[in-house]
């Protein structure tokens, strides 16, 4: 293999492909991206068995071939070359040059036959959406995924619903639930559920811009096209929780309030709650306010922000960094909240209509 390429090209390729890079695997080619020079372009890959990223790149290929080369080292090595072109020559017994001006390194690369396929989906089914709806629907449930070490594996992943006229997609993690649904003509109906770590990968190639994406989806894995890159990866098997049956439509109060203020004082009184002293975080609905309270052994803390409060007045101890992550993601001015007695979800909402919907479950409090 022979070729010449742009620096800045190699440079971007490289650092996004080697996130799907294994770092410690029991093939040593999983810890390496795979290059493969034909055409006029350079292909680069890495897979960790569950999750690839590929793409390819414009170059100058005067000899055509495929090999592994470390990324960790190949990664290091492509930054921190001098000039705007960068030169990767590799013999048949994987010797690897890579040069950039004056600068020269000798480094062993690995067969390409030694690293596994990637999978591919045949006869999948398209969904085409702008980047920037599928960027703010994960990021607004992404935060309810359940940790990866979580006994109930189907949980570490969110759920993907296509209705004819709807994309819904929902996370929990057994103490809250967090779902976006955005109206959408589909000619299939589905649903599949999509490891949260996939998710993570997407969330940083996906941009803030009306540009188009396409999801790919097969029996067992899916494919995220997205500005010239190819996420592949398997998805969860297992049979996810019937959410609508948690979500009740009756409520026996209902809190309109400002999206900051709520965050400023749960943070604000947050600061007495650490790691090792966890206690919960009390907030009382009444007279047209939220007061938010909480007492550690490091100390207490009090606020008090204003309200437009209907119903019933109710006292009800949170998860302070579960109630946060939730107004943290409303993404809105003003969220309503809705209050079905104090051992029941909290329901949070958008001022108006019913994008998104995050439940947050009650701590109970000692009298």
């Amino acid at each position: 293999m022979n070729i010449l390429c742009d620096k800045y090209e190699l440079i971007e390729a490289v650092g996004n492909v080697q996130r799907a890079v294994s770092t410690k695997a029991s093939l040593p080619a999983l810890e390496g991206i795979l290059l493969r020079a034909q055409g006029s372009t350079l292909y680069l890959a890495g897979f960790d068995m569950e999750l690839g990223i590929s793409t390819t790149i414009p170059a100058t290929v005067r000899e055509t071939g495929e090999i592994v080369l470390s990324a960790r080292m190949f990664g290091d090595i492509v930054r921190k070359m001098p000039g705007d072109q960068i030169a990767i020559i590799a013999d048949e017994r994987f010797n690897t040059v890579i040069r950039g001006d004056v600068t020269e390194f000798a480094i062993m690369g690995m067969s390409a036959a030694d690293y596994p396929d990637i999978p591919k989906v045949e006869d999948g089914t398209a969904l085409n959406l702008s980047q920037e709806l599928l960027k703010s629907m994960i990021r607004q449930t992404i935060f309810a995924v359940a940790a990866p070490n979580d006994p109930r594996p189907i949980y570490t992943g969110t759920l993907f619903e296509i209705h004819a006229d709807q994309l819904r997609l929902v996370s929990v993690d057994g103490y809250r639930l967090a779902m976006r649904s955005e109206p959408m003509q589909n000619e299939e109906e589905m649903s599949f559920v999509v490891p949260g770590k996939t998710l993570q990968e997407i969330l940083k190639l996906l941009k803030d811009e009306d540009k188009p994406c396409s999801l790919v989806v097969g029996r067992r894995h899916i494919i995220f096209e997205i500005d010239g890159y190819a996420v592949i990866s398997r998805l969860l098997d297992g049979e996810f929780m019937a959410y609508d049956k948690i979500i009740t439509p009756d409520s026996t109060s209902e809190i309109t309030v400002n999206t900051r203020s709520f965050m400023d004082a749960v943070d604000r009184v947050s600061l007495v709650i650490n790691d090792r002293l966890k206690s919960p975080l009390v907030c009382e609905f009444r007279n047209q306010s939220i007061a938010v309270s909480c007492a550690t052994p490091l100390g207490s803390a009090n606020d008090c922000i204003p309200a437009a409060i209907e119903g019933n007045e109710e006292e009800i101890g949170f998860n302070s960094r579960f109630l946060l992550d939730a107004l943290r993601n409303s993404e809105t001015d003003e969220v309503k909240i809705q209050l079905n007695g104090a051992l029941k979800p909290m329901k949070i909402l958008p001022k108006e209509g019913d994008s998104f919907l995050f439940l947050v479950l009650p701590v109970r409090l000692k009298k």
